[in-house]
């Protein structure tokens, strides 16, 4: 008797661990993780800040709603500062050790640039939050972004300085991922448009005095001036045209999309011109408007938050978590594979950004009507 009883002991207790197994196994498979690489801090944190906050809001609110697919999410953000070295092995990280589904991020060009050719390889799922046309161009299996390409900004800004009456212009841009390819851009579509870069200059991402540069700007007696970075250098360039006598326009890429550089610049940043989503006008939009619910509902659930001005580069990780969702969706499973060609399926998506349709050969999704023209007046932005 004695002996059978250790006998169904042992039986008991081996179910129990059978059990636990499984409903361990069972724990794990309904969560679907997610990773987020974003220049939370450091010199790009106006970029990976407001994708940061964006993003835990969104996942804090889809769990609450019963999850993905009745699964939780579990996000798992990695604060880069802009490094690309920290970028990539974050990435590393993300998918080798936490087998996350797909990677949002990174903030810059030059990180998401970093990490196009290793996501490839290891199939992983990368959503970039970054704008340089090359992300996407030449297309990678398995990389996607969500911010409108920078040759769409520098046609909208061609197409401004065409009806101006503008045809000699002079460029500078940062020496960053984003500033080369921005450069690579202007430098391919002025001829479209009749213009002529009669200077060309790159300065070095962390500038704090561009004076000098501007000075030999304005000595070859342009008609306007295009600055291409998402750095503090934004609202430098402003403030130094003044400083040396300039009052030709400014033009500015979309990554002036942040009303802080318009505050850093001060007086200096009226009458900027650039080019961007419709994210500012959201509450001006007609009510048919395919965007108009998305805009309006982050915009006031962001800024009722957090206290601080929305930004289209919170919108572009807003993007990235509604593609990622809404092809999980559409897939019906947690599975890289048919998640990843589901993105390339997704049609007609209305985000912050444009109107997303994806295909085997457009892992960027908008057109150029995605673009709206902006300016500054009255330290705010309004349309051009």
């Amino acid at each position: 008797m004695r002996r059978k009883a250790v006998f169904v002991t042992i039986a008991v207790l081996a179910i129990a661990a059978l059990a636990a197994m499984f409903t361990g196994c069972a724990k794990q498979k309904e969560v679907i993780k997610l990773g987020a690489v974003l220049a939370v801090t450091g010199p790009a944190a106006s970029l990976g800040g407001p994708e940061a906050r964006t993003l835990e809001t969104l996942v804090a609110d889809t769990n609450k709603a019963g999850g993905i697919l009745r699964r939780q999410v579990q996000l798992i953000i990695k604060d880069s500062q802009g490094s690309a070295e920290k970028a990539v092995s974050f990435a590393k990280q993300l998918v080798e050790e936490d087998e996350v589904l797909a990677i949002i991020g990174p903030s810059t060009s030059g990180e998401s640039m970093s990490l196009k050719g290793y996501c490839d390889q290891n199939e992983t799922i990368l959503v970039s939050c970054a704008a340089a046309e090359t992300i996407v161009n030449p297309v990678a299996k398995w990389v996607f972004k969500t911010p409108q390409n920078d040759a769409f900004a520098a046609i909208k800004i061609y197409q401004t300085m065409k009806a101006l009456g503008i045809t000699k212009i002079g460029v500078v841009v940062s020496s960053s991922g984003f500033g080369q390819g921005g450069k690579a851009q202007l430098t391919k579509y002025a001829p479209d448009y009749g213009i002529t870069i009669v200077i060309n200059e790159t300065y070095d991402a962390a500038s704090t005095d561009l004076t000098g540069v501007l000075s030999k700007v304005k000595a070859a007696d342009v008609q306007a001036v295009v600055n291409w970075s998402v750095e503090p250098a934004q609202a430098l360039v402003a403030k130094n045209m003044r400083q040396v006598g300039m009052e030709q326009p400014l033009f500015q890429s979309h990554g002036f999309g942040n009303i802080s550089y318009v505050q850093a610049a001060g007086k200096a940043a009226e009458g900027i011109i650039f080019p961007c989503g419709r994210l500012f006008y959201a509450e001006l939009l007609p009510a048919a408007h395919p965007q108009k619910q998305v805009l309006v509902s982050y915009k006031r659930a962001y800024e009722a938050k957090y206290k601080e001005d929305a930004s289209t580069f919170g919108g572009h990780a807003y993007d990235a978590f509604l593609v990622v969702t809404e092809a999980v969706k559409k897939a019906g499973a947690v599975d890289k594979n048919k998640v990843r060609d589901a993105i390339e399926g997704i049609k007609g998506l209305a985000g912050t950004g444009g109107v997303f349709s994806f295909s085997p050969t457009d892992h960027n999704g908008l057109t150029l009507d995605a673009f709206e023209m902006f300016t500054v007046k009255n330290g705010e932005f309004v349309l051009y």
